[in-house]
């Protein structure tokens, strides 16, 4: 019989943990830039399926071009389909928030330097009381 086992003493490690959060922000910016493009080509997809539904399709008919006489009648609503396209687009925006929390959670991040008030004659921060 076997089993599996996951070794997560590198993860009990400071320097273990913050190589976590590096994979995990390098996840999350792939997620982001992945909602990026499927969002930016299904817009473009829903583009061209509005052009080659739109009126300009009776022009290319062969028959309507000779004695037959075409209307154009209408189209579905595709509201809905450009509400897919915005909700992609939000997502990504959260996505791309997301990603910024994790950047400051890592290492790359570098904390801002409060001492420097202290350096430029600023009053000290009252000790213990």
């Amino acid at each position: 019989m076997s089993s599996f086992q996951l070794n997560i003493n590198p993860l009990k490690e400071p320097l273990g943990f913050i190589k976590v959060l590096e994979w995990d922000f390098v996840v999350t910016l792939v997620a982001a830039f992945l909602w990026l493009v499927s969002t930016s080509a299904w817009a473009k997809a829903l583009t061209d399926i509005k052009v080659a539904t739109g009126q300009g399709i009776v022009k290319e008919l062969e028959p309507c071009n000779q004695e037959v006489v075409c209307y154009f009648g209408s189209v579905t609503s595709m509201g809905s389909l450009n509400v897919s396209v915005i909700f992609g687009f939000l997502n990504m925006i959260l996505w791309g928030g997301n990603a910024w929390f994790v950047y400051k959670e890592t290492s790359l991040h570098s904390p801002s330097n409060t001492s420097a008030s202290h350096s430029q004659g600023g009053i000290p921060p009252p000790s213990g009381i």
